[in-house]
């Protein structure tokens, strides 16, 4: 069974910033997208279908536990996986369950 992987715009916009700075990381998204198409639920659950992956990057030279958090959402009814935040582990150490929230009423919206 294949996932629809499907970015918001927050996701979109942190991406295209943290490309940016780290070049290395639109690959590795890359990879991660096509792993996430049929291991949608890789992760730490953070609850209503929500999941944190740890990311590598390999600019930093840092491994995954410096590298980048990438949260998902999945709806197995419709075969979707939704990308919500993507965020620098140096930046920031984690969302809060506001932000959460708040990333899956837009997904909702989407639906």
């Amino acid at each position: 069974m294949s996932f629809d992987i499907i970015p918001i715009s927050p996701f979109q916009r942190q991406a295209k910033r943290l490309i940016k700075k780290f070049p290395s990381l639109k690959g590795e998204l890359l990879s991660l997208i096509e792993s996430l198409k049929d291991q949608p639920f890789q992760g730490t659950s953070l609850g209503d279908g929500c999941y944190k992956i740890r990311l590598s990057i390999g600019s930093k030279n840092k491994g995954k536990s410096g590298g980048a958090r990438v949260i998902t959402c999945v709806y197995v009814n419709d075969n979707e996986l939704y990308l919500l935040s993507i965020y620098d582990k140096s930046e920031r150490s984690s969302l809060n369950d506001k932000e959460l929230k708040e990333l899956i009423r837009i997904v909702q919206e989407l639906k």
